[in-house]
């Protein structure tokens, strides 16, 4: 599994639509959320949008004004939009963490939840976000693996759905603003990957008393390196990053012993100021009391190469994946 950052492909099918079953799928899911379980027959002659999301996914998080919208503004068209949450981290598998996601982003449409990843293995799926449009008869008509080309994912709406008798479609398109840390990226200023901590997937790790070069980062202090996480054993732990991004962004998660964890960022060695995220004040401070993406860095001005800190002053962290925009 991968999750995509900057590459968003798209493969749409509007002339020869080949039979599927992907919607079958449904009836593994581990759970339903704001729904009874939704079945392929009982979606039949709706237009179903399928979207695959992990919670602490920044490029799912900025796909969905766009998907919360097309479910407002197109569900009594006859649109039924499904979010499959699969987990990327292990925390993401725990029913209630998935729960407290889907209120806090405002999710109100149905969420399968497919921790075993059978729906997501019925769609030959391989991405963190992914959009399939199905059509009335249950055939996959568009698909989308990354943010972008929001535009044509709607008019393939409007099309299915009239397509499928719905009246009062029109061509005008829902007006979206991401706003916070739904922001779309400035991704003409983005030259940071996203880089994991974890020993699965760890890139560009040096020792800490190096010279940072761009993207390169270390820990300071004791930390122990999981497939997933890095895990600070004593209070005083650091991370340094050398980034270039208009935003900074880090999934971690307060720990085993589940109590908050205290940290405080600084940025060329000084408190952010105006370039702090909405999860820390100026001074740099903040906490870590649930399992999810933190936002600690918006550049508010010309973006500039940037010395990041992070000082936790609480044992017990575990930290996954920067990711920039």
């Amino acid at each position: 599994m991968k999750r995509l950052i900057l590459i968003a492909i798209v493969v749409t099918a509007m002339s020869t639509p080949t039979r599927t079953s992907e919607l079958a799928s449904l009836g593994s899911a581990t759970e339903w959320l704001n729904s009874p379980p939704l079945t392929e027959e009982g979606l039949r002659g709706r237009v179903v949008l399928v979207q695959f999301w992990t919670y602490s996914c920044i490029n799912w998080i900025r796909t969905l004004p766009y998907v919360r919208a097309w479910d407002q503004k197109y569900r009594d068209k006859g649109l039924v939009v499904i979010g499959v949450h699969a987990p990327e981290f292990g925390f993401e598998r725990e029913l209630p963490k998935v729960r407290w996601a889907a209120e806090s982003f405002a999710v109100e449409y149905p969420v399968a939840v497919d921790n075993d990843f059978s729906i997501w293995r019925a769609f030959g799926n391989h991405y963190w976000p992914a959009l399939y449009i199905i059509d009335g008869q249950g055939r996959v008509r568009h698909r989308h693996f990354g943010e972008g080309d929001y535009e044509q994912s709607e008019r393939i709406i409007q099309e299915l759905l009239a397509e499928a008798g719905g009246r009062g479609i029109g061509r005008e398109l829902a007006s979206v603003a991401g706003r916070g840390v739904e922001a779309p990226a400035d991704w003409a200023n983005l030259k940071s990957p996203e880089t994991y901590l974890g020993s699965d997937r760890s890139e560009n790790r040096v020792s800490p008393d190096a010279r940072l070069r761009l993207n390169q980062w270390a820990l300071g202090a004791d930390w122990t390196v999981r497939k997933q996480a890095a895990v600070l054993e004593k209070a005083n732990g650091r991370i340094t990053y050398r980034f270039h991004a208009r935003d900074l962004n880090l999934v971690m998660a307060p720990g085993a012993g589940g109590g908050p964890v205290r940290f405080r960022v600084l940025i060329d060695g000084q408190p952010p100021g105006l370039a702090h995220g909405v999860d820390v004040d100026e001074q740099g401070d903040g906490m870590v009391a649930e399992a999810r993406m933190y936002q600690l860095i918006r550049q508010p001005g010309p973006v500039a190469g940037r010395l990041f800190e992070i000082q936790f002053l609480d044992p017990g962290v575990e930290v996954f994946v920067f990711t920039f925009g």
